[in-house]
């Protein structure tokens, strides 16, 4: 059965810090370009109206781009959005937001350098911006730099104590480093401030690779209590129902995984491992030979099939 060692977080995307307060005399396009709620989509459309139309000039214009520029980064069109930032930085070269969002795409391309470049103009300009310390966080992790990505994500956290996001990425830092107990200290700020099925599992994961196993399948059991259709949650607490023993119980798991994600290889072979325990041969070949056909070679699902005398 695989024992996956490593924290499966993700760092998240970050919403851009926009521009300027929303106000009436920008009419109805100026206000879904810069509102905290507008969709990427519906933040492309309404700053392409402004642009085009020349109503904002200036800092305002320069905002318009730094938005739709955040709107093609969330929508992945970043070629297009690296030139809308380039003109923001342009029109104001002392403006946050352009630099930060800028360093995103970059980040976006994996040119962290760049990336952490603009953030640290970003940050220049406007000490006070947390998003950026936790973009920049982000930048040095995927360098490899755990210790500037901590020291960023704190920074963060002290300018923001609400900022559920830096947490995340904190903590992720800590379990690099085998910190399980700021590491879940961490989690559960997150879980406090933001809960949500990603929260869970990434507490989850560290309960397990703490060997607190009836912790982790309680946070597991919440990912799957707030994202059912997900397989996420199922699987990990399958896998930990398989290291206690309850093999109906992990049975019953990697069913839901595989309903909702047939896919993934490691569900078919620890679904295999379970009917193996409980002495269903033949659906435990059956699995075991998925397991391979997704994943040709796969070590462990080879080895039971040898076992079963079906290798």
């Amino acid at each position: 059965m695989r024992v996956p060692i490593s924290l499966m977080a993700v760092l998240a995307a970050l919403v851009a810090a926009l521009p300027v307060p929303a106000s009436a005399e920008g009419g109805p396009a100026w206000e879904a370009c810069v509102g905290l709620t507008s969709t990427p989509e519906e933040r492309v459309k309404a700053c392409s109206t402004v642009i085009d139309t020349r109503s904002e000039s200036g800092r305002r214009l320069a905002g318009a781009y730094c938005n739709r520029g955040h709107g093609l980064t969330e929508k992945r069109e970043l070629d297009a959005a690296l030139s809308d930032l380039d003109e923001a930085v342009r029109l104001a070269p002392d403006y946050a937001c352009a630099f930060n969002n800028r360093g995103r795409v970059f980040s976006f391309k994996r040119d962290y350098d760049r990336a952490i470049a603009d953030y640290d103009e970003a940050i220049k300009l406007d000490p006070s911006l947390a998003l950026a310390y936790s973009n920049r966080g982000e930048s040095r992790y995927n360098k490899g730099d755990l210790d500037g990505a901590f020291a960023d994500f704190s920074a963060a956290i002290k300018l923001d104590p609400n900022y559920a996001t830096a947490y995340t990425n904190r903590g992720l830092v800590y379990y690099r480093k085998r910190d399980m107990a700021h590491a879940l200290a961490d989690y559960t700020m997150r879980i406090k401030l933001a809960p949500g099925l990603l929260a869970y599992i990434d507490r989850g994961n560290v309960y397990r690779d703490s060997e607190q196993l009836d912790r982790a399948a309680a946070d597991y059991g919440e990912a799957i209590r707030i994202a059912p259709t997900n397989a996420r949650g199922w699987r990990n607490r399958g896998m930990i129902r398989l290291y206690q023993g309850d093999n109906k119980g992990g049975l019953a798991d990697y069913d839901m995984a595989l309903q909702y994600d047939p896919s993934d290889v490691f569900s078919w072979n620890n679904r295999g491992q379970a009917r193996m325990r409980l002495g269903d041969k033949q659906g435990a070949i059956a699995d075991f030979r998925k397991a391979l056909e997704l994943r040709p070679g796969l070590p462990m699902a080879r080895e039971a099939l040898q076992k079963l005398g079906a290798g």
